[in-house]
């Protein structure tokens, strides 16, 4: 079964959070400008990441961007 994903958007801080599956303790390792990735430091999986600047970001870009994160959607 696939794990859920939640979303947190700080508007005051302009953040992103994604958490993936259950809460757990996780490091976090920059991934790219302002993209930092969570990692439950026992498995080695991504549990989350964050995005810094998320509006700033989207505003500057002048073409698409991609984030160096795989992942699948599922609708229940």
């Amino acid at each position: 079964m696939a794990e859920r994903m939640s979303f947190f958007f700080d508007r005051e801080a302009d953040i992103l959070y994604v958490s993936i599956g259950k809460r757990c303790s996780a490091i976090s390792k920059e991934s790219g400008d302002d993209v930092l990735v969570r990692i439950n430091p026992r498995t080695q999986k991504v549990v989350g990441f964050t995005i810094l600047n998320l509006t700033t970001r989207f505003k500057r870009m002048k073409h698409p961007e991609s984030l160096p994160i795989a992942g699948e959607l599922v609708f229940s």
